[in-house]
């Protein structure tokens, strides 16, 4: 099978994630995947997709991975009530990066929700692509919130995908190293994380290439440590060798792809030149081996740019060309003076020398040949129920559409707007 073979691709959506604001001026703007849902509907990909609005996880299927009295925290945390748990604010890292914010508990349920259900679909062969744009938050720790992110829905993913699957990969093409992800799996053999990041005074810090793992996880964790001004050329010299070689040798049964777009040129807080083709065309590369995939967000801080990113890699994902001239939609003037999907990158330095890319794709591919043709050593996460089988979750799916089976009674077209609460869209939100 090509990559040019259509794929059966669900797309999960809750239209309240726009809802949620982090405060004046914080860079993360939840905003940002409405918008990308407007241009995938208004672009026409909803028909290529079955559109899913999630049935949300409660926090049993959280404690999966994080700790009970963190998640009790986020439950119970408001911005009118933060006085009476300075302890916790500061023992939980809640506070600065990760703020208190009205609905912030909600509004991790609604992205775990759709990463959980798109790995649950997954492992019930519903559709061979799932994507998320609402999730990709990687750098949440087990008992602690980092880096914008309190859940991590990906290692959550990750755990749903390992009831099926002997194998998972996890790739991450956000600028920021996926260490919240790669700390989970340390030690694991069955789970091999890979991440292209930006290294060296910068957000997390972590990521060295000589970070491969410990004891049975030792050479299942891959870092590929990265210097400003990362072209489209550059990536992909050493992207598709080494996640080539990794499907050689580890063979997974799944894969999750972080899809952060601060990776793009001209992100607020990034510090690559990718252009949006160059971004997907790795997002095009994972999907030409034909494995069941799911497919998250992650950063992106520069508002009009990360809805053409993911749009543009929804289009990829479902096998639709799209033309460069962006479709009326509600947020067409946050997209202008250009109103087209792709855009020049910058003429920046590029700090990564052949030499120095050559170097480092040759040592992680040297660390790739001592992995073992078929690793399974048990999953251990610090939770009573890892030792056992893990119960399935029962992700029951609204508004199944007419592809699949549904009365086509709901619109995707209109469903982004239809919010019983009243509630609307955060002024803040659309200041970029």
């Amino acid at each position: 099978m090509t990559s040019s073979t259509p794929r059966r691709v669900s797309y999960f959506y809750d239209a309240e994630v726009g809802n949620y604001h982090y405060g004046q001026g914080h860079p993360m703007k939840p905003h940002r995947v409405r918008m990308t849902h407007h241009l995938v509907v208004n672009y026409g990909l909803y028909k290529r997709m079955d559109v899913y609005r999630p049935r949300l996880v409660g926090p049993t299927a959280m404690t999966r991975f994080h700790s009970d009295d963190y998640i009790n925290f986020l439950k119970v945390i408001t911005p009118d009530n933060m006085a009476d748990y300075t302890r916790q604010l500061q023992r939980f890292n809640v506070g600065e990066d990760c703020p208190v914010f009205d609905g912030l508990y909600e509004f991790c349920q609604l992205y775990t929700s759709g990463s959980i259900g798109g790995a649950a679909r997954l492992n019930d062969d519903g559709a061979d692509v799932v994507i998320n744009w609402a999730g990709g938050l990687h750098h949440a720790k087990k008992a602690e919130a980092s880096g914008f992110c309190y859940i991590n829905d990906c290692v959550l993913a990750i755990l749903e995908l390992l009831k099926r699957h002997q194998r998972v990969l996890y790739i991450d093409i956000d600028i920021h190293h996926g260490d919240g992800v790669e700390e989970a799996f340390y030690s694991t053999n069955r789970v091999m994380t890979v991440s292209f990041h930006k290294f060296g005074e910068y957000f997390p810090g972590t990521g060295d290439v000589l970070d491969i793992g410990y004891a049975d996880g030792k050479n299942y964790a891959i870092n590929f440590p990265l210097n400003d001004g990362m072209n489209d050329e550059s990536y992909h010299s050493v992207f598709k060798p080494v996640i080539a070689k990794v499907m050689e040798h580890f063979a997974p049964g799944a894969v999750v792809l972080q899809c952060g777009a601060d990776s793009l040129s001209g992100d607020r807080l990034g510090c690559f030149n990718l252009s949006v083709k160059g971004h997907a065309e790795c997002v095009k590369f994972v999907r030409s081996f034909n494995i069941p995939m799911l497919v998250l967000g992650g950063g992106g801080y520069t508002l009009r740019n990360v809805p053409r990113c993911w749009t543009y890699e929804t289009a990829v994902l479902v096998g639709e060309p799209i033309k460069d001239d962006l479709p009326l939609n509600d947020y067409y003037e946050y997209f202008g003076p250009d109103y087209s999907l792709h855009l020049p990158v910058s003429n920046m330095d590029n700090l990564n020398s052949k030499e120095y890319l050559n170097r480092t794709k040759e040592q992680l591919l040297e660390i790739l040949r001592h992995v073992e043709p078929v690793p399974g050593t048990q999953i251990q996460t610090g939770q009573v129920e890892s030792q056992l089988v893990p119960r399935p979750i029962s992700m029951e799916i609204d508004h199944l559409s007419n592809r699949n089976g549904g009365d086509g009674s709901t619109n995707p077209d209109t469903r982004s707007d239809d919010r019983v609460d009243g509630r609307r869209d955060h002024p803040a939100e659309l200041v970029s």
